[in-house]
C-alpha cells in the first residue's frame, strides 16, 4: 500500500468512527436509566461500539423473530405420539405431540437448551436426553421418568458424552465420553483427549462400566448388534475418509470392517452404519469408487460392498430401514434440495415416492423399527402394530421447520406441528434462485439468491454474502429466519455460496480447499465479486461479507483479500489465526481439525497458516467489522475474536463487538440472537444504506 494510500484509509477510517460511535454509546451505553427511548441490553452481553437501539425496535420485527420451528426426535414406542424440540421461552426444549396438529406439550423447561432425546425402546416409561452448559458443548447424559418427570443424571460430570444407544431389549445402552480441557488451555498442543466408551443399564447406576478408552475424539456411533454381543462403530479421519469397525461387547477383540485405503491414495468416507436385522450385514453410505456418497450393504463376513443407489449420481444424506413397511427410506441432496426415496427391502429396486414440496428433508424415523437402536437423533422401536408410518423434518424458503408423517399403506401425509410468525404471509417470503459463476481456475461454482421485490425496492440493491461453516457443510434453499427482513423490509440481496470444500458436490470438490488450497476457496468469492459486477440489478460497490464459524474465516479472509471490493465484513465465531486456533481448540477436535486445515505442528505448514491467517493480514482491513463471539465456544475460543478485535481496532478502523457470557460456538437463547439481531441492522443500515 502507498503512504498516499495509507493516509486516505486511516482518514476514511476516523471519519467512520465518528458517525459509528456517538457520544452516547462511547460513554453510556443505554442501561442507563435516563436513556428509556433505547434497549437495555442484558447483562450477560459484552458490547463495544454498538450504538444505542431504538426501545421500539423489538416490537417492529417482532413478526421476524417469532418463528417456532420444530425438530422431530423421536416416536413414543406405544402411544404413537411424536417426541420434539420446539422453542420454549428463550430455549429449545423437548415436547411431546399426542396426535397431528396438536399443540405440543413441553417435558423439559431449562435455561440452556435440550439437544435431543430417546424413549425407552420397549414401553417409553422414561427416556434419556442431553443438555451442555452455557454452549460449552460438554454434554451430559439425563434421565427423565415418565409422566412424574423426576431427573436423574447418567454420565459422568465434566465429561462430553455422546448420544446413547439401545440394545434390541431396550435393557442397556452404549455411550463415550471425552474428557474436556476448558481449565487447561495453557499446556497447549501436550492435550490430549480421551474417550472412554461405556455400557449400562440406565435404570441401574452400579451397572456403569467403561469396556474401552481411545486416545484423541476420533470414534463415535457404537451401536449394539442384533444379538448384543458386537458393536459396530465409527472411526472418522477426515471429511473425506473414515472406517468401520466392529468391538465385541466387552471390548475384548476389535477388528476393523472396511479395507485400506487403495495405494493410489484415494479415501473412501463411511458414515452412518446400522446393522441389519439379521447382524450378518450392514447399511451405511459410502463413496467408496464414487464421487458422491451412496447407500451400501456390507457383508460382515466376506466384507462384499454391494451398492445400492449406484443409479442415482447425488449424495445420500440420510436413511431408516423398517421391517415392517419392508422398504429403506432415504433422502439424496440435489443441488441441495432433498428428495425422499424409498427402496423395498426384498429386491433393492426403487419404490413411488411422495410429492413433496422443494425444501430440506432431515431426522427420518420409521414408527415401527425393529432392527435399529433407538438412539438420540435415531430411529426408536416401537411396541405397538400398526400400519407403517414415517415421520421427518421438512423447512423450505417459506416454512421455519415442521414435522410430518408419511404412511406407507395409505399414502396420507400429516403435518404435526405449526412454527410459522403470526405476523408474515409466508408467501410473501422471498424463494431462492440457483446462481452459477466461473471462478479463478475455471471451476464453477454455485449459491443461492434471495432477492427482494423488483417492484418495491427498483434498482441496483446491496448485497450480502452469506458464507457457511464447516468448511464441509453446504447452503442449501431452506428458511432464512430473520434474515427475511433484510430482504422484505431493507431490500438488500442476500447470496449463499458454496465455495470449494462444500459438501453436496462430490468427494473431489470437498477436498479442494484442504491444506495449502485454503486461500482457493476465498478467491471462489473473489470470482463472486466479479460476478455481481455484471449483474444490472445487484450493486458491486454496496457488499457486506458475512460468515460464521469457518465462515467466519472467510469473511475475514475476504476482508483482508478484496479490502477495496466490499463495505464492511460480520465475523461470528470465526478463526482469526490458524496457529492459536488449532492450538486452543478443544483437544477432542484439534487432529480432526488439522487434517482440513494442516498440523501447525510442522514448521513449513505453519508458517504458511501463520502467513495466510486474517490476523497476520489484518493491516490490509479498511471497512467496518463487526466480530460477535461467544465467550463459552470450545470450538472458536474466544480469543480468536478478541485478537483480531484488538488488532483491528488499532488501526483506526470502526470495530463493533458482541460477546455473550453465556453462549459458545453460536448464539442458541433467543434472547441472545434477538439482540444481535438488532445490532446486526444497526450496522448494515451503517454500511449498506446510510
Amino acid at each position: 500500500m502507498s503512504s498516499l494510500t495509507f493516509l486516505l484509509v486511516k482518514a476514511g477510517a476516523a471519519i467512520a468512527t465518528a458517525f459509528f460511535l456517538s457520544p452516547l454509546a462511547q460513554a453510556e451505553h443505554p442501561q442507563h436509566p435516563q436513556y428509556p427511548q433505547y434497549l437495555k441490553p442484558a447483562a450477560n452481553l459484552v458490547i463495544e461500539n454498538i450504538p444505542p437501539i431504538a426501545a421500539d425496535l423489538p416490537s417492529k420485527l417482532a413478526a421476524y423473530t417469532e418463528f417456532k420451528p420444530s425438530s422431530l426426535v423421536a416416536w413414543h414406542p406405544r402411544d404413537g405420539s411424536v417426541l420434539i424440540r420446539t422453542r420454549l421461552g428463550d430455549t429449545l426444549q423437548l415436547h411431546s405431540v399426542k396426535s397431528a396438529g396438536a399443540k405440543p406439550e413441553p417435558l423439559t423447561e431449562y435455561a440452556d437448551t435440550v439437544n435431543g432425546a430417546t424413549f425407552q425402546p420397549t414401553t417409553g416409561d422414561y427416556l434419556l436426553f442431553l443438555k451442555a452448559t452455557g454452549g460449552d458443548e460438554v454434554f451430559r447424559i439425563y434421565r427423565m421418568s415418565l409422566p412424574d418427570k423426576v431427573v436423574t443424571p447418567i454420565s459422568t460430570d465434566g465429561e462430553r458424552a455422546s448420544a446413547p444407544a439401545w440394545n434390541r431389549r431396550g435393557t442397556r445402552i452404549v455411550y463415550t465420553t471425552v474428557t474436556t480441557d476448558r481449565n487447561n488451555r495453557g499446556a497447549g498442543a501436550a492435550r490430549v483427549a480421551i474417550t472412554k466408551v461405556y455400557i449400562a443399564d440406565p435404570l441401574n447406576a452400579e451397572t456403569v462400566k467403561v469396556i474401552a478408552s481411545f486416545e484423541g475424539g476420533r470414534v463415535s456411533e457404537f451401536r449394539f448388534s442384533p444379538d448384543e454381543k458386537q458393536l459396530v462403530y465409527l472411526e472418522y479421519i477426515s471429511a473425506n475418509q473414515s472406517h468401520l469397525w466392529l468391538m465385541d461387547a466387552d471390548g475384548s477383540q476389535q477388528r476393523r470392517i472396511t479395507p485400506e485405503p487403495k495405494a493410489n491414495g484415494s479415501t473412501v468416507f463411511y458414515d452412518a452404519p446400522r446393522f441389519a436385522r439379521d447382524g450378518k450385514s450392514l447399511f451405511t453410505t459410502s463413496d467408496r469408487d464414487s464421487e458422491f456418497k451412496r447407500l451400501v450393504r456390507i457383508d460382515l463376513a466376506s466384507g462384499k460392498e454391494t451398492v445400492l443407489t449406484a443409479h442415482l449420481q447425488h449424495d445420500v444424506d440420510d436413511f431408516a430401514i423398517s421391517t415392517q413397511a419392508k422398504r429403506i427410506a432415504f433422502t439424496t441432496n440435489e443441488n441441495g434440495v432433498s428428495v425422499l426415496r424409498f427402496l423395498d427391502l426384498a429386491t433393492m429396486k426403487e419404490l413411488p415416492r411422495p410429492a413433496l414440496l422443494p425444501g430440506e428433508i432431515s431426522s427420518l424415523r420409521w414408527r415401527d423399527i425393529t432392527e435399529d437402536d433407538g438412539d438420540i437423533g435415531g430411529d426408536s422401536k416401537s411396541a405397538t402394530a400398526g400400519e407403517p408410518e414415517l415421520a421427518f423434518n421438512l423447512s423450505s424458503s417459506r416454512s421455519p421447520g415442521e414435522v410430518y408423517s408419511f404412511n406407507t399403506a395409505s399414502t396420507k401425509m400429516l403435518r404435526w406441528t405449526s412454527g410459522a410468525s403470526a405476523g408474515l404471509n409466508a408467501l410473501e417470503l422471498a424463494e431462492p434462485k440457483l446462481l452459477r459463476w466461473k471462478s479463478f481456475d475455471g471451476h464453477m461454482i454455485s449459491g443461492f439468491l434471495y432477492q427482494p421485490d423488483v417492484k418495491k425496492f427498483p434498482g441496483k440493491r446491496p448485497v450480502i454474502i452469506n458464507i457457511h461453516g464447516g468448511p464441509e457443510a453446504q447452503a442449501r434453499p431452506g428458511f432464512i429466519g430473520r434474515n427475511n427482513y433484510m430482504v422484505n423490509e431493507l431490500g438488500i440481496a442476500i447470496i449463499y455460496p458454496n465455495a470449494r470444500g462444500s459438501t453436496g458436490f462430490g468427494k473431489t470438490f470437498l477436498a479442494m480447499d484442504n491444506g495449502r488450497l485454503r486461500e482457493d476457496s476465498v478467491k471462489d468469492i473473489g470470482a463472486l465479486l466479479d460476478w455481481l459486477k455484471e449483474q444490472p440489478d445487484l450493486d458491486a460497490n454496496k457488499v457486506l461479507v458475512s460468515g460464521g464459524s469457518y465462515g467466519g474465516y472467510m469473511s475475514l479472509a475476504v476482508a483482508t483479500l478484496y479490502p477495496e471490493r466490499i463495505a464492511a465484513t460480520i465475523d461470528v465465531v470465526g478463526i482469526s489465526n490458524w496457529v492459536t486456533f488449532l492450538t486452543n481448540t478443544e483437544s477432542y477436535r484439534r487432529d480432526l481439525r488439522r487434517a482440513e486445515y494442516g498440523d501447525e505442528r510442522d514448521a513449513e505448514m505453519r508458517k504458511f497458516l501463520e502467513a495466510i491467517s486474517p490476523l497476520s493480514n489484518a493491516h490490509k482491513i479498511a471497512k467496518p467489522l463487526f466480530v460477535v463471539q461467544g465467550k463459552n465456544d470450545p470450538r472458536v475460543p474466544y480469543t480468536e475474536a478478541l485478537q483480531i478485535v484488538e488488532k483491528v481496532k488499532k488501526q483506526g478502523v470502526p470495530v463493533w463487538f458482541l460477546m455473550a457470557n453465556d453462549e459458545g460456538h453460536g448464539f442458541a437463547k433467543k434472547s441472545n440472537q434477538d439482540f444481535l439481531f438488532y445490532a446486526q441492522i444497526r450496522f448494515v443500515e451503517a454500511t449498506l444504506l446510510k
